[in-house]
């Protein structure tokens, strides 16, 4: 069975979150930096292999008011390139205030987020992760 990887689109950071191989539990992995999108892809490619990712989930963040944002406007191109270059399906799941969980639960852990912003990076790919994989309706 294959896993799904989670990406949290960031102009610096991307977080990344994977599923366990039943789809279950989801947990956080790494941040990739935003560089240029080859060397995304490339580290994608890796993950992929690694540990036998079957799709890829891309927060989609929409806003509150259910409208596009210029951040939705570069997630949608960001899962445009992923499309064009990487041979595994690729979805998009509503992310809406996942950041904002992300670091309420890391400060409830104890763990400092001033100087840890990568740690709620891979903590909101793992919610919206496990939102989607709890998701009876997808």
């Amino acid at each position: 069975m294959g896993r799904i990887l989670a990406l949290d689109y960031g102009s610096k950071k991307i977080g990344v979150a994977i599923s366990d191989p039943m789809k279950i539990i989801a947990k956080p992995l790494q941040i990739i930096i935003n560089t240029k999108i080859e060397n995304i892809i490339d580290e994608l490619n890796v993950l992929i292999e690694k540990f036998n990712v079957e799709m890829i989930l891309v927060g989609m963040p929409i806003t509150m008011k259910n409208t596009y944002s210029d951040q939705t406007n570069k997630v949608v191109q960001f899962i445009k390139h992923l499309k064009n270059k990487l041979n595994i399906d690729i979805n998009s799941y509503d992310e809406r205030l996942t950041s904002k969980m992300a670091e309420k639960s890391l400060i409830l852990q104890g763990i400092k987020t001033g100087h840890n912003k990568h740690e709620i990076d891979k903590a909101a790919a793992a919610i919206f992760l496990q939102n989607y994989l709890d998701d009876p309706t997808k």
